[in-house]
């Protein structure tokens, strides 16, 4: 155990040492849960493009009860059975190597990851729901660098994100499945305008590209 958490801490501090100006004003913003709304408006959008108002409108209630189910299971019940401090937390031995950003250091624990979570949760429902579009694989890329993110901004240790990972998988499945046994739909075999979120996503990575280079640059 000792040796896997060695490792643990040894790849925080490999990914969080490698760091720059740019890359610090742009994880801030990228991990900023906000940033993405728009994001999540053109996937809610897709949903009532592609279903009925009423399958839509289920449909978005299963999310929201995924999204409830990862965040708690992480942030409230694991989390706090674990007790794993996070890696800039100043109580634990490490945070005086870790690189701060804007002073940012996160909560007190860290295991698992609710960003990961979250995100995860999200990328595997829609990979059940969409799995005949390229939307699964763009969310799945946005949830890999959203987690990638925590790491280096020093809030949480790999296996945080790991944790998190698994965490989402488990209930975006089992959502999945109590979705279909009320609603009997399956995943829909053509999605309409699936490229609006991808477009919409990428514009955002644009903005927060621009935005970080403003800021160090003026």
């Amino acid at each position: 155990m000792d040796y896997l958490i060695n490792i643990d801490s040894d790849l925080l501090l490999w990914i969080n040492g490698a760091h720059n100006a740019f890359f610090d004003a742009f994880m801030m913003l990228f991990t900023n849960k906000f940033i993405w709304v728009p994001m999540y408006l053109a996937l809610a959008y897709l949903l009532f493009r592609n279903m009925s108002l009423k399958q839509a409108v289920m449909c978005l209630v299963a999310i929201a009860l995924l999204v409830v189910i990862t965040d708690q299971m992480s942030s409230s019940l694991i989390r706090y059975a674990v007790g794993r401090l996070r890696p800039a937390n100043l109580e634990n031995p490490i945070s005086d190597m870790v690189h701060i950003v804007d002073g940012y250091r996160g909560g007190r624990y860290g295991f698992p990851s609710s960003h990961a979570a979250n995100s995860f949760g999200l990328a595997f429902f829609l990979l059940y729901l969409f799995r005949r579009s390229p939307i699964p694989v763009f969310v799945m890329v946005w949830a890999i660098f959203n987690s990638y993110s925590r790491i280096y901004l020093g809030v949480h240790y790999p296996g945080d994100i790991l944790c998190g990972v698994l965490v989402g998988l488990l209930a975006a499945t089992l959502v999945w499945f109590i979705y279909k046994k009320l609603t009997n739909q399956s995943y829909l075999s053509e999605v309409r305008g699936w490229s609006m979120p991808i477009v919409v996503g990428l514009l955002t990575v644009v903005g927060i590209s621009l935005y970080s280079y403003y800021v160090i640059n003026y």
